[in-house]
């Protein structure tokens, strides 16, 4: 059984994106994926990502994929690609594309693209500070489920989980402890650049 734990240092240091549009196959040879063996659980998500990063040196990330209704769920342990405007802005052609990245240090990103068309940009920590064509779009939403859009920085973080109310806001799905336990991942490695 996946713990809280485990669901809790996901969400602390997130890495997902959520694609419309694209099968999981589709979304690996967008990124230019090399097909890995599938995987059962985030656990084994987590340490085989770990594991091909020393394999492969640094050059080569572990990325693991499944379809949730119309999405499909990309989960980066130890990467940051699904945030990368370049490489997510050219895969999200003719697709939806919702992604987040938050360390443990705190440093992160939220991006939303249409169709490689920027509609927000931001880093968790300060959504203040936005970028896109849909920059101001979704500020009551982002107020009411967490972030502090004011100047005073707010007593706790809660960063980390508006990103991911947020993203579940833009797509309808949510990433609850089943849905990681329980899926068979569809794996690749992918270069970073």
């Amino acid at each position: 059984m996946i713990g809280r734990d485990l669901v809790n240092r996901l969400r602390a240091n997130s890495r997902t994106a959520l694609v419309r549009g694209l099968s999981p196959a589709e979304l690996m040879s967008r990124l230019e994926g090399r097909p890995e063996e599938p995987l059962q659980g985030i656990a084994a998500v987590v340490h085989a990502a770990f594991a091909q990063y020393d394999v492969e040196e640094g050059n080569r990330q572990l990325v693991a994929m499944t379809t949730v209704g119309a999405w499909t769920l990309l989960i980066e342990p130890n990467g940051y690609l699904g945030v990368t405007e370049e490489r997510a802005l050219l895969a999200s052609a003719g697709a939806n594309w919702v992604s987040h990245f938050v360390n443990i240090n705190g440093v992160g990103t939220f991006l939303w693209a249409e169709d490689q068309v920027l509609r927000l940009c931001f880093d968790p920590m300060f959504p203040e500070d936005r970028w896109g064509t849909a920059s101001d779009e979704l500020l009551d939403v982002m107020e009411r489920i967490g972030f502090h859009l004011a100047e005073e920085a707010p007593e706790t973080d809660l960063s980390s989980s508006a990103a991911f109310a947020l993203a579940e806001h833009l797509t309808g799905v949510a990433i609850i402890p089943p849905l990681l336990q329980d899926t068979t991942f569809s794996c690749a490695t992918v270069q970073i650049r």
